[in-house]
């Protein structure tokens, strides 16, 4: 009589590890230990230990499971779910019902045969062949656009080039007035289904590539292929507010497949600007102010993205301050809500002064009580007195 494993040590994890850590160990070892990834003289081994990992990951990763066999051990798991019997027969309808019911089955197990190239193969018909193949690819292009364009929106025509069906043989691949005819190696199902050990898996029929059929007689203008590669202009609307980065689903625009096309996706790039930088939905801009304006206040024009602004400013502002027009900035591409345009003023100190400015300067620090000469260094005696 055979002794069972603890699951836990099988999967190489504590008692008390999270569901996480469960499943990362089970992907790890189903990766390793996959009887088609190992050395045919170790193929046997690996196929006790596949099956062993995959019965131990089925019960801890099931709550309910879990919490039996922590208290009873193996006889706390029903036993019409033991692998010894789940694995009786060749009909693969009734032992990946079975499977299913022992908790085989969809997410983490169909992820890893997803990354070992194979399809599950259920009674529900899930998976498998054809039905994977029927959606075109899905292209991806980068589009550039200025701030203003994304700020207010913008429809660009864009060059795409992809695969679509062939219009002289209908994407069959096959010459006209000619035929597909049932794939000999796997009698038209379109599956190759292997196993051993009792464990059984299948992935798309190498011969016909999942199709079910074989091309006699190919087409000469796509050479077989069913699609030809053509280029087309496609008009997208950009929504204003998008940024650097953002990413446009286009439905139906990717390449050609059986049974619809895939999509297209736009990346936008925002061309740097030379005046604005942007924050998120609010803009920034530098303005240069005049000593004298900063001093008594005025008006100065601002551009905006939507055309130039007049802009007060109060007297004594001091190089530096920031300024805001609000709803002058961007919308944010989800709420709608309107962004604001930041303008940090600098104060432009004139270099060279004439007789008369020179004069009128000096008058001022005067009647302002302070000394045109060492008048930092006044301050700081009187600080330190």
């Amino acid at each position: 009589m055979t002794v069972k494993r603890d699951y836990y040590e099988v999967l190489g994890v504590q008692k008390s590890a999270s569901l996480d850590e469960v499943k990362k160990a089970y992907r790890e070892l189903a990766l390793k230990f996959h009887p088609d990834r190992v050395p045919h003289e170790k193929k046997k081994e690996a196929e006790e230990k596949f099956k062993d990992i995959s019965e131990a990951y089925a019960v801890l990763s099931d709550s309910n499971k879990r919490a039996l066999y922590d208290q009873h051990g193996h006889a706390g798991i029903d036993q019409r779910y033991a692998q010894e019997d789940i694995f009786k027969g060749a009909d693969f309808n009734s032992v990946f019902q079975d499977l299913g019911n022992f908790g085989f089955g969809g997410g983490l197990f169909e992820e890893i045969f997803s990354d070992l190239g194979y399809d599950f193969f259920s009674s529900s018909g899930r998976g498998g062949g054809r039905g994977s193949r029927r959606r075109g690819r899905d292209l991806q292009i980068s589009v550039e656009i200025t701030l203003e364009e994304a700020a207010r929106g913008v429809e660009k025509t864009i060059t795409v080039p992809r695969y679509e069906v062939c219009s002289a043989c209908s994407g069959t691949g096959a010459r006209p007035g000619t035929k597909k005819t049932a794939c000999p190696q796997c009698r038209g199902s379109g599956r190759s289904v292997s196993g051993a050990g009792g464990f059984y898996i299948q992935q798309a029929c190498p011969r016909c590539g999942g199709e079910g059929a074989v091309i006699q007689s190919p087409c000469h203008e796509c050479n077989g292929q069913g699609k030809l590669k053509v280029t087309r202009k496609i008009k997208v609307k950009i929504p204003a507010g998008v940024d650097n980065g953002s990413n446009l689903r286009v439905r139906g625009e990717g390449e050609a497949g059986q049974a619809a096309h895939g999509d297209l996706y736009v990346i936008i790039e925002v061309v740097a600007h030379e005046l604005f930088k942007r924050h998120g939905n609010d803009i920034l801009i530098e303005a240069s102010v005049g000593l004298t304006k900063a001093i008594l206040g005025g008006d100065i024009i601002v551009p905006t993205l939507s055309g130039k602004v007049d802009m007060r400013i109060p007297p004594g502002t001091q190089s530096g301050s920031l300024f805001r027009l609000k709803g002058k900035g961007i919308v944010d591409v989800h709420s709608r809500n309107m962004g604001d345009q930041l303008v940090r003023v600098n104060v432009e100190i004139p270099r060279r002064l004439t007789s008369q400015q020179r004069s009128a300067i000096e008058e001022f620090a005067r009647l302002s009580n302070e000394g045109t000469r060492n008048s930092f260094a006044d301050k700081i005696k009187k600080t330190f007195r």
